[in-house]
Formats: C-alpha cells, structure tokens, sequence
C-alpha cells in the first residue's frame, strides 16, 4: 500500500523543514511512503527548499490559484503515481504528523473512505469565543447537507482512499473543505472522524481576511455544492412556499367577494396569481435543474474513468517521471525497513 502525503504550499519555505520533519515515515499496513508539495504560485522559494529538503514530488503553479485548485492538482498527482492513501495537511505545520497514522489506519482496513481530523475546536486556545461558536453552528450545517456526522467540516487535516479520490471534483476556487464532505456524503462515502491535536499557531490564515469574509465565501461554497447535488429539494421548497402564499391570498379574495367586499381587495388576485404563476415557473426550473444535475453525474463518472485510465493499475507504481506537471526529485521512498536510518536531506528539522 502506498501512501501520498500532499502538502499544498503558499510561500512556506520558512515553515516547510519543521512541517516534513515531523512527518512520520512508517505506517503499520503501508508499504511506502511519499511526499508532494504543491506550490501554488510561492514567490520565496518553496519548491527549490522542498527539494532540498528531500521530497519525492512538486507540482508548481507559475501563479497562484488557489487553496482549491492546488488541492485538486495534489489529488489529481497522487492518483497518477499511484497512491492507494493520500493525507492532505498543511505547511504551517498546524498539524501534527503523528496524528497521521490515526487518519490513514481506518482507510487502509477498508473501514472509511473519508477520515477528516477533528481538531476538537473548543479546546483551541487561540480560537475566539465567537470563531468557536460558528465552528460548531458551521459543522452543523454541513452535517445536516451531507448527511453526515463530521464533527469538524473546516479541517484540512484529512486522509481519502484511492476510491474517493477518484470520485470528488471541487467546483469552487475558495476552499475543498467543505465542498468535498457534502460531495462525499452524498455519494455514499463512507466519512469518518478521528480526534487529534493541533500545533501551536504559527500565522494568520491567508486563506479569508475576516470571520464575515469567511461566512460569505464560506455559505456561497455550502449553498452550491448542496444544489449540485440536491437541487429538486431546494427549489421545490421555493416554489412550494410560493404556491401556498399565492393561494392563500386567492382564498382572501374569494373570502371577501362572496361576503360582499371583494372589490376592495383586488390587490390579493393580483399579488396570489403573481405568486402561483412564479410557484409554476420555480416548479419548472427544478425540473431542469434535476435534469442538469444527472448530467453531471454523467460527466464526472465519465471523469471518474478518465482517471481511472490515467492513473497506474492496481500493483503498479509511478516513479513520477515522463507524468506531466509532476516534478520528481528521485528520492527514495521511506519505507518501514528504513524508518529508522532516513537518508540526510530527506528529513527536516534540524539538518
């Protein structure tokens, strides 16, 4: 079994020795182990200090994109050279690398194809109170629209099976985080949560610039990944309340004509027909959207193959040489016989 740990990078030649040393480089039921760093545009030298440091794959971005698309990229690298894991942490080293195992175990025995770290948000020193309440109202939300029980929908810290990885196509450009885990529950995946613990803060998040810039972005991605995948349910309930207001003020028309004072409330005819004739044409677009929606199905298992074909078979590995985008620094792979004696310039801290 061959684990990919990908690590999208921002500028964090600073930070990246520390984040690889910790880094755990044997895994019980893992074969070998890899690293790839995603450079998503860094201007200080991120991928030169990578390879410096000893890792196996860079993808570089000439410019920056965003945390989603290098997130998708390190997804896309992995599955071509043949991951069966891949963990996904950060290069702040927020999180710990011995937590690591606790995400990858129940993937690798087939118990969970989706096992996200749950940073236990509450406890969190550096957290605001505020912060830690939309946390929870935030995981709340996305549990009821997955139909899951993540605990922590906003952690990066997160291990996905080959099976997985193959499915989820992020659509926005803000974050994976949360469009993944509605993607996943409604697929079927199976999600699971491991508690784990965090590092102390090393920066400021560059991912939004305030709590109100995170809730916009954040409640666009929620709302559009749920009416990707449940869009009947959203504009049927539009058009549902549309039709019972409109009928309901027909009614108080009818009431009031028949009892002799109709004419004094015709703005009820024309304010109840406007409405069922919007409830009609709400009506009528939930048809269509349900119909865009098993398009798109279509389409990503049509993607789902597509992938399928590019990446190596089952037993096979990719070195990472001749695969387009992918940098390869011919590192050796740590594996458990060589835990103990990592080569110098594969490990991090202190070298």
């Amino acid at each position: 079994m061959k684990l990919i740990i990908q690590i999208p990078c921002l500028n964090e030649s600073d930070t990246l020795a520390e984040t690889l040393g910790d880094l755990p480089r044997a895994i019980p039921g893992v074969d070998e182990i890899e690293v790839l760093i995603i450079d998503d545009g860094s201007t200080d030298g991120t991928s030169d200090k990578a390879a410096e440091l000893g890792v196996h794959h860079i993808v570089r971005f000439p410019e920056n994109r965003g945390l989603a698309a290098a997130f998708m990229a390190g997804l896309d690298a992995a599955l071509r050279l043949g991951a069966d894991v891949v963990v996904n942490t950060d290069a702040d080293n927020q999180y710990r690398g011995a937590d690591i195992p606790k995400l990858v175990i129940p993937v690798a025995r087939g118990e969970a194809d989706l096992v996200i770290g749950d940073r236990q948000t509450d406890t969190i020193k550096h957290f605001s109170p505020v912060k830690k309440l939309l946390q929870r109202w935030g995981s709340g939300v996305v549990r009821k629209l997955s139909a899951t029980a993540v605990s922590d929908s906003p952690s990066g810290f997160r291990a996905i099976s080959r099976k997985a990885a193959l499915q989820l196509f992020v659509h926005n450009r803000f974050t994976y985080t949360l469009e993944t885990v509605i993607q996943a529950g409604r697929k079927g995946l199976v999600v699971r949560n491991e508690k784990i613990q965090t590092n102390p803060k090393t920066r400021e998040s560059r991912l939004f610039k305030s709590i109100p810039d995170y809730l916009r972005k954040a409640g666009g991605v929620m709302f559009r990944a749920y009416a990707m995948y449940r869009p009947v349910q959203i504009f049927a309930s539009l058009a549902l309340l549309l039709f019972v207001v409109g009928m309901a003020l027909e009614i108080r028309f009818l009431y009031y004509y028949f009892t002799g004072s109709g004419a004094g409330h015709l703005q009820s005819v024309v304010v109840g027909t406007s409405c069922v004739v919007l409830a009609f044409l709400v009506a009528l677009v939930a048809m269509l959207a349900e119909l865009q929606a098993a398009n798109r199905r279509l389409l990503e298992e049509v993607l789902m193959r597509v992938r399928r074909l590019d990446a190596p078979a089952d037993g096979e590995r990719a070195s990472g040489k001749g695969l387009e985008g992918v940098r390869s620094t011919g590192a050796a792979p740590w594996r458990p016989a060589s835990a103990g004696r990592v080569a110098e310039g594969e490990t991090a801290a202190g070298t």
